[in-house]
């Protein structure tokens, strides 16, 4: 997997969490992964619809010049049916934009928000005293963003907190800006969990290492 972080952003961005985990006395995990799901079903669906679009049009030019599906034409139809949808299922294996397009919006908000959690299970991010960890996964191929905080975190986190977090994050991530967009979103958190008037330091329970993930 193309890295989408450059070895600078990565060492700003390290600078940056040790600095957002000092002031809101958290654990900050930052995550890129590639796609959270195989999507299986993608190329399938692309088959599918390609041939039908080839089947309408044979039919159509059938209807038009009546009698066209004769003989040696008829094999002929059934082929470029068969090869256009193959064809469109290749490009949703070679092009993972054009893939996107069979993907629906709520599938892919699902599978990152599992991805993630499995994610924060198999890295032991809840391995913290006080239960405040904080998880952000950026997924390239669904173009989602998900935030999970710890449970010691639920009362000072909201869900509107994340939705706007995520919002302002959308304009860096439409133009590729990731480590813009996490630097927003360690701004943001920062402000959302105030700073503890205590004095005492918190341990840098979990690496500031930006996880680069090629995902399923």
């Amino acid at each position: 997997m193309k890295p989408v972080l450059s070895e600078n952003d990565k060492s700003v961005l390290e600078r940056r969490i040790a600095e957002a985990e000092k002031l809101s006395k958290t654990q900050i995990v930052l995550a890129t992964v590639k796609r959270s799901d195989s999507y299986r079903e993608i190329p399938w669906k692309a088959f599918a619809l390609g041939a039908s679009f080839a089947g309408l049009l044979v039919l159509s030019l059938d209807l038009i010049f009546i009698g066209w599906l004769r003989n040696s034409n008829v094999i002929i139809s059934i082929v470029a049916t068969l090869a256009i949808g193959a064809f469109i299922a290749l490009l949703t294996i070679l092009l993972p934009g054009f893939a996107k397009w069979f993907l629906p919006d709520s599938r892919a908000e699902t599978e990152t928000h599992q991805y993630a959690e499995s994610l924060f299970l198999s890295r032991e991010l809840f391995a913290t005293e006080r239960r405040t960890g904080i998880l952000l996964v950026i997924s390239l191929f669904e173009r989602k963003v998900v935030i999970l905080p710890d449970k010691g975190l639920k009362d000072i986190v909201s869900e509107d907190n994340l939705k706007n977090i995520i919002r302002l994050m959308k304009r860096p991530l439409a133009q590729h800006k990731f480590r813009q967009a996490m630097e927003i979103a360690l701004d943001e958190l920062i402000k959302i969990i105030k700073p503890g008037s205590s004095e005492e330091k918190s341990a840098n329970e979990l690496s500031d290492t930006i996880i680069e993930d090629k995902g399923l």
